[in-house]
């Protein structure tokens, strides 16, 4: 079993090493889903000892139809990536009509040689989740990141387990979506080959005045003044529960 962090600052790459965590999925935006980081920090993080980076390819939220631009935009991105450090890239693309793009995907692997290659919760989003597992199998990813077509992994078990069974070995399994440590060991069970979790918290950040007529996101449902750290407690009980 390997376990995965899904990090969205450097702070918290550092708590993930420092704990035993095998590697992160660092991301920027996490009202967008994640999306791909700034350069400093993805060179920050690969001077982190005794952790693997996975760094996440994604021009923008919303959807995984990319146009030409932004297909560019990804395989640049991956460039740049393994220039800084990173060990491995996260990535998933579709077509319009819900099914894995396997030819733009398999240029993203072929574009990541010498990285390992995650394609993400994309594949839950396909019309056809079997089939879909069979096409990123055959574009070559390293592991497929999966919530089975759920909103949270582990609603969607019993496709988790369908996919480890479809795998036979021939890629990596990893659990992720809303693992915590009361379901990690059902997800284990479940014979995945990796756990991916967030453990984050919310604290009160160190702002003394705050501007209250102004929301600088645009959504005054968002808290400005709350910071997203990792929950040492949770990401500890994961890993005594599992290793």
């Amino acid at each position: 079993m390997k376990f995965e962090l899904c990090a969205y600052s450097v702070d918290a790459c550092h708590v993930a090493a420092r704990l035993g965590v095998d590697r992160v999925e660092l991301c920027a935006s996490p009202a967008e889903g994640g999306v791909t980081p700034s350069l400093a920090t993805i060179e920050r993080v690969a001077a982190i000892s005794n952790l693997d980076l996975s760094v996440m390819i994604r021009p923008r939220g919303g959807d995984f139809l990319y146009s030409d631009e932004e297909f560019q935009t990804m395989l640049q991105d991956i460039t740049h990536a393994r220039k800084a450090g990173a060990t491995g890239v996260v990535f998933g693309i579709l077509t319009a009509d819900g099914k894995v793009d396997v030819e733009r995907t398999r240029a993203l692997v072929e574009a990541s040689e010498g990285m390992e290659t995650t394609f993400h919760r994309a594949v839950d989003m396909t019309e056809d989740y079997a089939q879909a597992v069979e096409d990123v199998i055959a574009a070559g990813c390293t592991r497929i990141l999966t919530s089975g077509g759920y909103d949270k992994a582990i609603d969607g078990i019993d496709n988790i387990r369908r996919a480890v069974e479809l795998s036979r070995g021939r890629i990596e399994i990893m659990a992720g979506s809303g693992v915590v440590a009361k379901n990690a060991e059902a997800l284990k069970a479940a014979g995945v080959d990796a756990l991916h979790f967030s453990a984050k918290k919310m604290v009160v950040g160190g702002m003394e005045y705050r501007n209250p007529r102004i929301s600088m996101g645009g959504s005054s449902a968002v808290d400005e003044f709350a910071l997203r750290v990792v929950d040492e407690t949770e990401v500890t009980e994961i890993l005594n529960l599992c290793r």
